[in-house]
């Protein structure tokens, strides 16, 4: 049985109700007991100065006859209130004293007794009185039943217990419904979230009319729509871009064979429609690669088989490597700085080489690229800086998103596949860094670091290597760098 918020919400009030209603109950239950034995005491003074004056004035045997009949007449005959006196003669005793376990003593002389032949309690005042004319010494003692007072709190009790269960019932049907009527927003939030769908990826939820308790909700899920809709989106693009992609080298492949089977070709030209439909398909493989490389990347791998080595050689290495399409572009580069750090050398080349070969797609003739090696904290930041055209903020924040490309057009699309800078941001977080990129003052620099290591020590949770996509000779077959 799935749980309902209203019915929980209903169960906590009711709980905090009955807390509430049994606090106040106990109260004005202490409260009514004190004041009922309050009265209790106040209404045994008032007959013990009643007996008193009676049998103060009881000097003569006449007297002290008439005073017992008055004594007997003031007594109820259910027995709630006795007097009884006692005297060293026995002409002067009336009644049976009140005798038992004491419970309570008050000031004044009460004494609460429990009798001991049973029955209710008894709220006892015993007064002395002296010798005075022919009555000898005597011992006046009034008692009241505690039973009044028992049946009244006995019955404001079940009322109380009554009232306390009523009233917990009732806020637990009253706060139920409140409860639902509160949580309508939420149930309408829930339509409007069922309603998206793939068919309608751009519909966001409404959150003009919910309440601010439910905006922040709301707006993370809005959020999480953009951000979805913004993958999908890009996905969708990506499936295109590989289409168009393969589509091209296999249409190629097909368009050449066809050719070469329509009549007899001779050994050189069958050679050189080999040779073209090789460069075909080492641009698929480059493609199928990298896909690859980053389907592995996703489940968490690590960089192994790590290696010191002074990284700044490694970039000169990739330099060299890379010293045509340079001349190509006619644009120049320089390093500086170097640190020593432990890296996969065939996954650090190739983050290197995607990097620079973005900074060259993107150089004006006669421009200089600049590699920078700086150490920061407990990570080493390389960076590539070039002159080119400033790129939008809202741009900058997806360069390194898979599938993202800033031009939408594919007007270099056998040297891009819009996946280099991503496969830069994979090999960064295989070495445990991050990437950053920042377009200030004409000059655009993109970064990955890589976390600095003790030569004695191995990353944690190390995972079955990921090679680094195989290159072939010549440059056009390395991943290229993502537009930017």
């Amino acid at each position: 049985m799935s749980r309902s918020i209203a019915r929980r919400l209903a169960l906590m009030f009711a709980v905090v109700a009955l807390f509430v209603f049994t606090l106040v109950g106990t109260g004005l239950f202490l409260v009514l007991r004190t004041q009922l034995e309050h009265h209790l005491r106040e209404s045994l003074e008032d007959r013990v100065q009643i007996a008193h004056i009676i049998v103060y004035h009881a000097l003569t045997p006449e007297k002290w006859r008439m005073a017992r009949e008055k004594l007997t007449d003031m007594t109820p005959r259910d027995g709630s209130t006795v007097y009884s006196v006692s005297s060293v003669d026995p002409y002067f005793h009336y009644g049976t004293p009140v005798e038992g376990t004491v419970v309570k003593s008050w000031r004044g002389g009460y004494t609460r007794v429990s009798p001991a032949g049973g029955g209710q309690d008894m709220l006892t005042a015993t007064v002395t009185m002296p010798a005075y004319g022919a009555r000898p010494p005597i011992q006046l003692q009034v008692a009241s039943s505690y039973m009044p007072n028992v049946r009244t709190m006995r019955v404001f009790g079940s009322a109380l217990a009554a009232l306390t269960t009523l009233g917990t019932l009732a806020v637990l049907l009253l706060s139920y419904s409140v409860a639902r009527i509160g949580l309508a927003p939420l149930a309408r939030l829930t339509r409007d979230a069922s309603e998206v769908s793939p068919n309608n990826r751009s519909q966001r939820l409404n959150t003009a009319a919910l309440p601010h308790e439910l905006n922040d909700l709301a707006n993370s899920f809005n959020g999480a729509l953009e951000r979805l809709d913004g993958a999908y989106g890009r996905l969708e693009s990506f499936n295109a871009d590989v289409a168009h992609e393969l589509r091209t080298p296999v249409t190629i492949l097909i368009g050449q064979t066809e050719v070469a089977l329509t009549r007899n070709r001779s050994v050189e030209d069958l050679r050189h429609t080999l040779q073209s439909n090789l460069e075909e398909f080492e641009r698929m493989r480059t493609i199928i690669n990298d896909m690859l490389f980053l389907a592995r990347a996703d489940q968490g791998e690590r960089a192994t088989g790590l290696v010191e080595v002074s990284l700044a050689a490694e970039v000169a290495h990739t330099l060299e490597f890379l010293e045509i399409p340079l001349e190509d572009a006619r644009v120049s580069a320089r390093l500086h700085g170097d640190e020593m750090a432990r890296v996969n050398r065939s996954l650090f080349g190739r983050a290197c080489t995607n990097l620079l070969m973005n900074a060259i797609q993107h150089c004006a003739p006669g421009a200089a690229i600049s590699v920078i090696i700086t150490r920061e904290a407990d990570q080493v930041r390389v960076a590539v800086a070039n002159p080119g055209e400033p790129i939008e903020p809202a741009v900058l924040e997806h360069l390194f998103d898979r599938f993202y490309r800033a031009e939408v057009s594919r007007t270099n699309s056998r040297e891009n596949h819009g996946l280099g800078l991503a496969i830069v941001k994979a090999i960064a977080e295989m070495h445990r860094g991050t990437v950053s990129v920042e377009s200030a003052n004409g000059i655009n620099t993109f970064a990955f670091s890589i976390a600095v290591t003790r030569a004695d020590s191995t990353l944690p949770d190390a995972r079955p290597s990921v090679a680094a996509p195989v290159q072939t000779a010549g440059y056009s077959s390395l991943a290229k760098g993502k537009s930017a």
